[in-house]
């Protein structure tokens, strides 16, 4: 059995690449680590053209992940969230995956997890970015007949830290996050290994995709 990974985080290993990597290795299965920085994947044209194929005519890298994921037994996606919502470069490859649905189903009865990592603090007080996300991973599992066996949220790292201006920027996330006396020391750098939920959260997303599978042997 095999398990795909996808990321589209650009940044070497970030935290989404490392939490994903976690949840690959917890499952002890055959695994596959995809960066979808390192592929060219157009949008799909919703030109239908795959429907009797199950193969888009764009014939870039999209299709080349999307037979990965066809012969996998189990996907997990991995994204961030710009501007609040899911990063285009996930969503494109979402999308593409649209040419492995008809007719056949390639997608259907496997299990899928969901990894979203967001600089937006998950608290009642904040829109619900991260939620947002997965929400719009999920759809597409649930839309595909997947089964979805869980989601992992990590605290991200707003650009602003990294910047050089992040103190002096008029339109610094890190004041529009962290509020007006917030600076880059104050808010530092979040990494998913000191993040003990989330960390163990990937970890037992990976078993909870190998549980699945072995249940169904």
């Amino acid at each position: 059995m095999k398990v795909i990974g996808i990321s589209g985080s650009p940044i070497p290993e970030s935290n989404t690449d490392r939490a994903l990597k976690a949840a690959l290795d917890a499952t002890g299965l055959e695994t596959e680590f995809i960066k979808l920085s390192e592929y060219t994947i157009k949008p799909c044209l919703a030109c239908l053209k795959c429907v009797n194929t199950n193969v888009c005519i764009i014939g870039d890298d999209g299709n080349v992940i999307a037979e990965k994921v066809k012969d996998a037994d189990a996907l997990i996606v991995a994204g961030y969230t710009p501007y609040s919502s899911i990063d285009s470069g996930t969503k494109a490859m979402l999308e593409r995956l649209y040419a492995i649905r008809h007719k056949k189903g390639y997608m259907r009865g496997k299990p899928g997890g969901i990894i979203i990592t967001s600089a937006v603090p998950c608290m009642p007080e904040a829109p619900p970015v991260a939620e947002t996300a997965v929400n719009a991973v999920a759809a597409y599992m649930q839309e595909e007949g997947m089964e979805v066996v869980g989601d992992v949220k990590i605290l991200g790292n707003v650009p602003c830290v990294s910047c050089g201006y992040g103190d002096e920027c008029e339109l610094s996330g890190i004041s529009m996050i962290y509020g007006p006396d917030a600076t880059v020391d104050s808010v530092g750098i979040n990494k998913i290994e000191d993040q003990d939920l989330s960390f163990e959260g990937a970890k037992q997303l990976g078993k909870n995709i190998a549980g699945f599978l072995n249940s169904k042997e």
